[in-house]
């Protein structure tokens, strides 16, 4: 079960794409030094279709993707959600994008239910998604299930 602490719409998360940020709770990678570490308590209220409906009717017309910011403990659900925003007649159009700890994706999720992923845990010496050391990973998902890295979108360019 996917239980969601918070949600916001973003527009930093999935390059060029106006974001429904759903952060999903009882994060198990427990990353030291994570930016999130509140994910890592079971807080929230349950993410299922009936949850999920609801914020697609309110906000579905006014974003381009629904991403969900964790869920490592429960993949193979994160994938019959984001298959279910990806299937839905009333939303259709609609991108999807998981951002995980995890260093490779999860069997249980199909990349056919994604336009995006996010890979890795967060280890501080190494920085987040923004830092040219990072070890994290994002990349849109290909019509053919290939992965482009489009982590160079993220890292702040020197202003000098």
């Amino acid at each position: 079960m996917l239980l969601v602490a918070s949600y916001d719409i973003v527009f930093q998360e999935i390059p060029g794409e106006v974001t429904l940020a759903l952060n999903l709770s009882a994060c198990s990678n427990a990353c030291p030094g994570c930016h999130s570490a509140y994910l890592q308590a079971v807080v929230g209220e349950p993410l299922g279709e009936d949850m999920l409906g609801r914020l697609l009717d309110r906000y579905g017309r006014a974003v381009s993707c629904v991403a969900f910011m964790g869920g490592d403990g429960d993949p193979g659900e994160v994938n019959r959600l984001a298959r279910l925003v990806r299937s839905s007649g009333e939303h259709g159009g609609l991108k999807t994008a998981w951002y995980s700890g995890r260093a490779e994706k999860a069997p249980e999720v199909d990349l056919k239910n994604l336009n995006y992923i996010k890979l890795g845990p967060y280890v501080e010496r190494f920085g987040g998604l923004d830092s040219p050391t990072t070890n994290q990973r994002f990349y849109r998902v290909e019509p053919d299930e290939t992965l482009t890295d489009m982590t160079s979108h993220f890292v702040k360019k020197s202003l000098l």
